[in-house]
Parts: structure tokens; sequence; C-alpha cells
């Protein structure tokens, strides 16, 4: 997740709750979507587009899903797609989240927010669509100016892809490659429009895209990544951190984690995913240089240096201390 300003996160964004499963629909052979209800029966808190959510697809292991939609009964919509190569969290999804089944969510939060205000140009690439489709619904409700690019290997691999398409047939653009179209990036994003690009996709996508609109004014691109940052297990120096709640400082040796090292030191740190990909553990940097790991932050943000995520990201080269808000 990249170059959006963060939005800011709800109240109650790491309050965990427990969810039960109330609907469950397997849209493509390997795309399956569940509506979460509140085990009380109350209507789950809003969120905006771009949000996503923590879920406990088996005990201690969590993963991060975008939000598709709300639905009339109040429950979260997500969708998963069983991915043959991951970690197992997607499987876990979808062989044991059935119809019934509790397991815990945390969130909403947002760090790819959607402006309403903006015409908007979305990009999207296999289950990157949805958190494209939440901001579509909303570009709808708001009557924003939008059109959508959806790339796919397989149209009937493609989650959402006739119901845009049969909703907005002049707006939406599928771009599938067993048909024999693609994505030209270049003759749809080479010229600067007033416009702001939303992407969400595989890594190529999204690399492309920040290439195709490299002349675009900064903010006007809008990426979010659920893959961790190529150099995120680059080599590191150890260097000094002072937890300035506590008034402890700690050394944070090159083969470890700040996020480690001020576990041990007792210091309480909301995380998640511990690869940079969340936002959960993002924590106020008081004084120092940061060397950015994560896909959480803008480009901008990360030059700010008023954040960090501290489960991946580290001291900047030549700069021994750092002081954070912890």
């Amino acid at each position: 997740m990249s170059a959006a300003p963060t939005t800011a996160v709800p109240t109650g964004a790491d309050l965990r709750r427990r969810v039960r499963v109330a609907g469950r629909e397997r849209v493509t052979d390997d795309v399956v979507v569940l509506d979460l209800a509140a085990l009380d029966g109350t209507p789950l808190p809003d969120w905006e587009p771009g949000a996503h959510i923590d879920l406990e697809v088996a005990p201690g292991t969590e993963r991060q899903y975008s939000l598709v939609a709300t639905t009339p009964d109040g429950h979260w919509r997500i969708a998963v797609l069983r991915e043959a190569a991951g970690r197992g969290g997607s499987a876990a999804v979808h062989d044991g989240l059935d119809v019934g089944a509790e397991t815990t969510v945390a969130g909403p939060r947002n760090h790819f927010g959607f402006d309403p205000g903006r015409p908007a140009v979305f990009v999207a690439g296999g289950i990157g669509i949805t958190p494209i489709a939440a901001m579509v619904a909303a570009a709808e409700r708001a009557g924003t100016p939008w059109e959508l690019h959806y790339a796919g290997r397989r149209r009937d691999r493609m989650a959402f892809a006739d119901a845009l398409v049969g909703d907005h047939p002049d707006r939406v653009a599928l771009a599938v490659s067993d048909e024999g179209t693609r994505l030209d990036l270049d003759a749809l994003l080479g010229p600067v429009r007033d416009a702001v690009v939303y992407c969400c996709g595989p890594r190529r996508l999204m690399d492309a895209v920040e290439a195709a609109t490299a002349r675009w004014p900064a903010g006007n691109v809008r990426v979010e990544r659920f893959e961790p940052a190529a150099d995120v297990d680059a080599p590191g120096e150890p260097f000094e951190v002072e937890l300035a709640v506590t008034g402890v400082t700690v050394t944070v040796p090159a083969d470890r984690t700040l996020l480690e090292v001020a576990e041990e030191a007792g210091s309480f740190v909301l995380s998640s995913c511990r690869e940079g990909t969340c936002g959960t553990c993002e924590t106020p940097v008081l004084e120092g240089a940061v060397d950015h790991r994560d896909t959480v932050l803008s480009p901008e943000e990360q030059a700010d240096d008023r954040t960090m995520m501290v489960c991946v990201s580290r001291a900047r080269r030549g700069c021994p201390r750092l002081v954070l808000e912890l």
C-alpha cells in the first residue's frame, strides 16, 4: 500500500471483535466471498472505501483483506483468492471458514483513501478489484466521474467482472489475457490528466502503473500493496532506539526487528502482518531518520519521517539513534 495520504483511522479501529460467517459464495473457481456478521446481530461499524480488516484465518494467524461492501443487514463483505503459492492463509479461509464459523477481526483501517471530489481512474488486476469495487460504488453514489480498467488472465476468474460490466458498460473496460486484450498503460496514463489514479493488484501491475504515471503530480497516484517491499529483508546495521513513553533505550541488532526488541523491552505494540503491509504497527517518530521498508506509507509520508512501521523499518544508514513514541 502506498502513494495515498494516510486516512484517519476510525475510532475503535484496533478493537478486536468476534464475528461469524453469515454468508458464503464462490464467485469464481478460486475466489470466495464471505459476509461477516457481529455475534450480537448489530450492524458492524461504517468504513470508507479502500479500508481493510485483519481477519483471523486460523488460531494465531491473521491476514488482511479489503472490504468490498456492507450488506443491507450490516455485514462486512470480503473476497478471498486462494493463492496456490501463498503461506496458507487463503487456504484456511477457503477450507475452514464455512457459514456459521466464528472468528476474530480487527479494524477497519485505511491507508488507501478515496477522494470523491476528483475524477477517478481505477486500475485493478485480479483480486485487486476488491477495494476498487468499493470505490466504484462510492463514486457512483457521489456522482464522481470515473472509469475502470480491470485486467485478468481469464474472464471466468475475474471476480465481479460480469456485474461491473453489466451495470456500467460505458465505464468498465476489461483486459483479458486469454482473449488477447491487454492494458496499454502508456496510452492510458502517459498523458497527465486532472484525475486521481487508484490501483490495486499484482506487484508487476502496480510497478507498471507507477512507471507510466511518473510525470503525474505527487498524490495523484494511489497504490495499495499487500505484498512486502522488495528490500524488506535487506541487510541492516545495529542502531539505538529510545522508547520515549517508557524511557527505555534499546539496541536493535542487525538481524532483528525493532518490533521484536521493543516487545522484549516491555512496550506494547499493536501488530498483525509483521511484514510492513497492514499498517497496524505504525508508530510516531520523534527524532531520527528512517529506512522505510513498508508498503503502507506514501513516498511523501516516508520522506516526512513522522511515522514508521516498526515491524520492518529501521534507522537509516548513518543514523545511529531513533526516538519513538513507544
